[in-house]
């Protein structure tokens, strides 16, 4: 299965939520319109009357033509021409204009107007897309729309369309350099992903014929160094290790020098989860960078900060703050698929610019691919189904 069909299916709380929002925008002062199905062209003779439509005579057969006795003892009797009322269409009602009777289909529009922009701004916000980026994206489909009936399925293409603008400028894969190795960082909070994502993108990196080494740098917790080196055997690389509770900037330096030696293409260094609101744990990750700038003054030469779509608009302050010690230069967002807030990426972009290497939406090594931003846009409106 593609991945971009499992993110599909694994936004649903997103685009449900969204969806659901949506219909009850429309639905509260929308009109129901109906369309007659388009019928079959009438052929006309050449001086311009209708052709006869009728179906030509056809002989009947001998043998079908003998008198049926049912026939005859029913066709004495009184048939009633009229329609009688089921229980299902006397209490069809609104739904039943919905799906449409007598060959035509019925679609709720709704005008464009103050209040329906308003409801659309709340319903972005709530569906942690940010204030200022909720704003900009209604701003935009009312540009000229204003005061045009709109469906559900209208607004869905619009929103998608915008959202797909806003993401398209940070849609960038993570860049490689001849540099070698090249020292990519990796830092969150606890329970980000770090890990998994390191072990996923050093299997994608090796597939694509890269020499990659990994330093498990969370040397405070052993099941941490454990789950790497799990990782880093499906993968097929090696992680190089430290006795627990020792000096994480250590292992950097000596991560780097024995990435030298083995001539390795990529080194990919895990960090100990860290709050941003911790200052103590902040000033570690800061020593780390330091001390990796003495092997290399221009290492790391990317800082990849993994964040969890469930935090939502925490993930902003987390942005904020990591930026600043570890000079972040690109984000991965992990667990879409335990989120019903997937719009917080959105205000991620719109807010910062930092390009967005890739999405996860599950445990399984393959369950991390490079950020599409229109997919992204469709499987949180919803347009999918």
């Amino acid at each position: 299965m593609a991945f971009f069909s499992k993110l599909k299916e694994r936004l649903f709380k997103s685009s449900s939520k969204l969806e659901e929002g949506l219909d009850a925008i429309v639905e509260e002062g929308g009109e129901v319109e109906e369309e007659a199905l388009a019928q079959p062209e009438t052929s006309l003779e050449r001086d311009g009357t209708e052709a006869q439509t009728e179906p030509p005579e056809v002989e009947v057969p001998p043998t079908m033509q003998e008198p049926d006795p049912l026939l005859e003892e029913v066709q004495g009797a009184e048939i009633s021409t009229e329609k009688p009322e089921t229980p299902k269409e006397k209490s069809a009602g609104f739904f039943g204009r919905l799906i449409g009777r007598g060959g035509e289909t019925a679609t709720i529009r709704r005008a464009l107007d103050d209040d329906m922009l308003e409801q659309l701004e709340e319903l972005l916000i709530a569906s942690d897309m940010g204030v200022d980026a909720a704003l900009r994206v209604t701003a935009n489909i009312a540009e000229g729309r204003f005061g045009k009936k709109l469906s559900t399925e209208e607004i869905k293409t619009l929103l998608s369309d915008e959202i797909a603008r806003i993401m398209e400028p940070v849609a960038k894969p993570m860049p490689l350099y001849a540099q070698k190795p090249q020292v990519v960082l990796v830092v969150g909070v606890n329970g980000s992903g770090k890990t998994t994502t390191i072990g996923k993108l050093a299997s994608q990196f090796r597939d694509a014929g890269k020499s990659v080494v990994i330093a498990a740098g969370d040397t405070f917790r052993a099941a941490a160094v454990e789950q790497l080196q799990v990782w880093g055997e499906r993968a097929g690389v090696p992680v190089l290790t430290a006795p627990e509770g020792s000096d994480p900037a250590s292992l950097a330096f000596d991560a780097i020098e024995k990435a030298r030696t083995e001539k390795a293409d990529l080194l990919m260094i895990d960090t100990a989860g860290r709050l941003q609101n911790r200052t103590d744990l902040m000033e570690e990750l800061a020593k780390i960078v330091r001390v990796i700038r003495k092997q290399d003054p221009e290492a790391p030469h990317n800082t990849l900060l993994v964040l969890d779509a469930t935090t939502g608009q925490n993930a902003l302050s987390q942005v904020d703050t990591f930026r600043k010690l570890a000079d972040v230069s690109g984000l991965v967002m992990t667990k879409l698929d335990g989120t019903a807030k997937g719009g917080v990426l959105v205000a991620l972009a719109d807010k910062f610019g930092l390009p967005i290497h890739a999405i996860g939406v599950g445990e399984q090594i393959d369950d991390l691919a490079p950020f599409d931003p229109e997919e992204f846009a469709r499987a949180l409106t919803g347009q999918f189904k």
